[in-house]
């Protein structure tokens, strides 16, 4: 079996929760869902988990941060090109989301920000070696 990540991600409404990420290209894995849970795949590897606050403060014996006064963790995923990344960025702000930071262009890299309906931080990006900088 290959590794893959699961984010757990704290959400105050799990329905909304869920059509936010179906939105943006995830899929509910219902075996893996409940009332207070849901298992949301992005691909083979990559997996978000939604809690309900009180689901996810039993896994946490630190206070449970609040995304709209911080932000303790950016989770970045790429897209095979320059569209898809938009794609996935508009679809998180059709879907609710904000973005709270402007689009970057680094030359090799094309970056956007979104924050879900609870204040979760992603960066989507494409990024082309090709045209990454030569060393000397």
């Amino acid at each position: 079996m290959r590794s893959q990540i699961f984010i757990n991600l704290p959400v105050k409404d799990l329905s909304k929760a869920m059509d936010f990420y179906t939105k943006i290209g995830f899929t509910n894995k219902p075996q893996f869902t409940d009332e207070t849970a849901a298992c949301m795949q992005f691909s083979e590897e990559i997996y978000v988990m939604l809690l309900v606050h009180d689901r996810f403060k039993g896994f946490i014996k630190k206070e449970m941060g609040d995304t709209t006064k911080t932000t303790s963790v950016i989770n970045s995923i790429s897209r095979e090109n320059v569209a898809q990344m938009n794609e996935m960025a508009d679809n998180a702000l059709k879907a609710g989301g904000t973005e709270p930071t402007e689009p970057k262009d680094y030359g090799f890299m094309q970056q956007r920000s979104f924050e879900d309906l609870d204040g979760n931080f992603w960066e989507v990006f494409y990024m082309d070696m090709s045209q990454f900088p030569k060393q000397e």
